[in-house]
């Protein structure tokens, strides 16, 4: 679960955590009152679920009144990769002498979450790590004893933080480091971590992702959800209860061809991704999305996931991959089928089938007559994309 910029920061200033002032509006009017307020000068930034918006004008400095109710006037209201600002928060300018990446997220190779500091800090973190790794500072943290103090001194120092403002950027990190395990968040980072001018240290920007599995642990959460903030599709499929993932156009590589896949079990899913970007590479062809129907998949469902993945107005094919084990082969076969009955499908769809009840669910498909159904993966991955391929 994604939250604002500004609710980040209400999570981390109850640990501490230096923070500019400011405040949240919705209108312009608001932004004037605000910087009003502040009586200095100021920037307002879009609150929205995306990365780059500076880039893409959301960010304006303000010296006074009237530039920051200019500013609040184009940034809201303006669509940032699809998504409608609809609040700014207005801040105090801050005298930069010095930015840094902070982050703390699980390493799944490593398996434990890890710190990460970067001297690069204020612009793509990606970006940085992609061209230039060597400037991204990596510390794992022990599970059973936590971030350790002598740890932070270490990656501070190798990060180049001037020795007069490492205790200062010690505490954030190690109170960064509590709230990231108390709040059961999937991902903590400050980017960027200031060093002002005036000798303070600052979290000047935050983002935090929040893990969905312990929401029951948090039923505060509920009132920061945002379907707005969401991808139409995946909040409808959320809607539904379907375990949905869209692919984004870079994915696609631009305005390529895309393939729905829907299979159970993400493990399968997952390959099913993997095997459709490898067939379809030559071909431009790639997968639209991630759709896991679970275990025990029972034939609404299945209607119910085909309805969703054909919302994508990018998909020009789909690819059903079932593996039966708790899952029937022959439910599937009913879902599918009742699913042609009420979806108006004019797309090729591809049906493989193997594992519990297997044949029972080909024999269904065969004797309908309007879909193939495959036994051998690869074979189904190459007959999705060559349908797609041809148009």
């Amino acid at each position: 679960m994604k939250i604002h910029e500004y609710q980040a920061k209400q999570l981390l200033s109850r640990y501490a955590v230096p923070l500019p002032e400011g405040e949240v509006a919705s209108t312009p009017d608001e932004v004037a009152a605000i910087a009003a307020r502040l009586a200095r000068p100021c920037v307002v930034k879009a609150q929205v679920h995306a990365g780059g918006r500076g880039k893409a004008g959301g960010v304006k400095l303000a010296r006074d009144v009237a530039e920051a109710r200019a500013a609040g006037e184009a940034i809201l209201g303006m669509t940032i990769k699809g998504l409608v600002v609809e609040k700014v928060l207005v801040e105090e300018a801050i005298d930069i002498a010095a930015e840094y990446y902070l982050g703390i997220t699980l390493d799944r190779a490593r398996r434990c979450n890890v710190l990460i500091i970067s001297a690069a800090g204020g612009i793509d973190i990606e970006e940085v790590a992609a061209s230039t790794p060597e400037k991204v500072l990596r510390e794992p943290i022990d599970p059973a004893f936590g971030l350790q103090p002598f740890q932070v001194t270490k990656v501070l120092c190798q990060a180049g933080v001037p020795a007069g403002s490492q205790r200062a950027a010690t505490a954030i990190v190690m109170a960064l480091s509590k709230a990231y395990g108390e709040i059961d968040a999937s991902l903590a980072e400050i980017n960027p971590l200031v060093l002002c001018g005036d000798g303070r240290v600052v979290a000047a920007d935050a983002k935090i992702n929040l893990d969905d599995s312990a929401q029951f642990r948090h039923p505060e959460w509920s009132a920061w959800a945002d379907d707005a903030e969401e991808d139409p599709i995946e909040a409808e499929a959320h809607r539904r209860g379907l375990q949905y993932v869209r692919l984004s156009a870079e994915n696609l590589r631009g305005s390529a061809p895309a393939i729905a896949i829907i299979g159970n079990g993400a493990g399968l899913v997952m390959g099913t991704l993997d095997e459709v970007s490898r067939v379809g590479r030559p071909f431009g062809v790639g997968p639209a999305n991630f759709l896991d129907l679970g275990g025990g998949a029972r034939s609404e469902v299945v209607r119910q996931a085909l309805e969703v993945v054909l919302l994508n107005p990018d998909v020009r094919g789909v690819f059903l991959n079932i593996f039966g084990g708790i899952t029937r082969c022959d439910e599937v076969a009913k879902g599918l089928l009742d699913a042609a009955e009420h979806v108006d499908l004019k797309l090729p769809l591809v049906v493989r089938l193997t594992g519990t009840n297997e044949e029972a669910g080909r024999a269904l498909l065969a004797e309908d007559g309007r879909f193939q159904p495959f036994v051998e993966f690869s074979a189904a991955a190459e007959a999705i994309v060559q349908a797609v391929a041809a148009g």
